[in-house]
């Protein structure tokens, strides 16, 4: 058998030949591109839990917009902050608001359920409820802080040794301390007046614990509930001439409507003890109380531990750890009381100057 060879015929082989060696390298060059492509996006899924690609999502909520409840929201933001836990870098806030509306508290807790969210934190009693009952049946912890009695409030079994996926800062004052304050500005006072919520749990154990404390002192409590904020100036209003000062605990509806308090207070000269520090700024004379931001700072570090392994249930509820007394000098001047030197010299915050 005779094979012809000539020069066309040669090139044309040749150029076949390389042709598909051409072709052969496109298609490994896309197929090692679809590799790399497929470990990146399936690499995070081997890991399991939590990736910097996904990052740690958590749902922030409060009872309504409130100077308290916000100061407490953004301690807990820094707290995880400086831990290293940062938003828009490995941390995803979700923050709603329900505005006092119990309906939709309900649906914000349930969205996060739904989302599910790494973390829930919450400020204030009712909301609370609402989140630690969403997750019930999860696996999602809830920290919450501004709550008075999580216990009676039905958040936790005992601040220790809890077996409920919840833990979180309790805003409980000094009741006994705080009557001590107020006899030091109103020496004399014979009742006190007080105005609360009865719906809430926290409202109704802090009067309680206020007028078994004014007993043992001596001292007549006058009681007047509310049942939204604008029943706050009606309730004030009932106690003029029978008081000689109001306190008024960390009530979410009370301090909501805190100015038409502190209108009847200032015309009718009744001095206004308020528990936190914004309501002391507001207006108030001076209470023996938490910074909110402390209290929520506090709650983040708890939020910390969560994220580093340790279970709710395995971290102690506590009481807020900073007390300090507040004061407001030129509130006090329009109450026509004078603050004593010995209170002001302790005081960590004049509103008055």
């Amino acid at each position: 058998m005779v094979t012809y060879h000539d020069k066309n015929t040669e090139n044309l082989t040749k150029n076949a030949v390389k042709g598909i060696v051409m072709e052969r390298n496109r298609l490994l060059r896309v197929f090692v591109s679809i590799c790399a492509t497929l470990m990146v996006v399936l690499a995070p899924l081997s890991m399991g839990g939590c990736t910097d690609t996904e990052g740690i999502r958590i749902g922030l909520t409060q009872f309504a917009t409130h100077p308290a409840a916000d100061a407490g929201r953004q301690g807990f933001i820094d707290a995880l902050a400086d831990a290293g836990y940062k938003e828009g870098d490995n941390v995803k806030y979700d923050y709603q608001n329900p505005e006092g509306e119990a309906t939709i508290e309900q649906s914000i807790a349930q969205k996060f359920v739904n989302d599910k969210v790494d973390i829930i934190f919450s400020f204030g009693s009712r909301i609370t409820q609402q989140c630690v009952n969403a997750a019930s049946s999860t696996d999602i912890p809830v920290v919450f802080c501004g709550v008075t009695d999580p216990v009676a409030a039905g958040l936790i079994s005992s601040f220790e040794n809890h077996p409920e996926n919840v833990t979180g800062t309790s805003d409980m004052i000094e009741v006994t301390s705080t009557i001590d304050l107020i006899l030091k500005i109103v020496p004399g006072a014979k009742t006190i007046g007080t105005v609360y919520n009865a719906g809430e749990v926290n409202s109704v154990v802090l009067a309680e614990q206020f007028k078994k404390a004014a007993a043992a002192l001596g001292i007549d409590v006058s009681e007047r509930t509310v049942s939204t904020t604008a029943d706050v100036r009606s309730a004030a209003e009932s106690l003029i001439g029978n008081v000689d000062a109001i306190w008024v605990g960390t009530d979410n509806t009370v301090i909501s409507g805190l100015e038409a308090l502190i209108k009847v207070c200032e015309d009718y000269s009744i001095p206004l003890f308020p528990s936190d520090d914004p309501s002391i700024e507001r207006g108030g004379v001076a209470c023996l109380g938490f910074d909110y931001y402390d209290l929520g700072y506090q709650a983040g570090e708890m939020a910390v531990k969560i994220l580093q392994g340790t279970k709710a249930s395995e971290i102690s509820a506590e009481l807020g750890n900073k007390f300090s007394y507040t004061i407001n000098t030129t509130a006090a001047e329009r109450y026509g009381v004078t603050i004593p030197q010995e209170i002001i010299d302790k005081a960590l915050t004049n509103y008055g100057e």
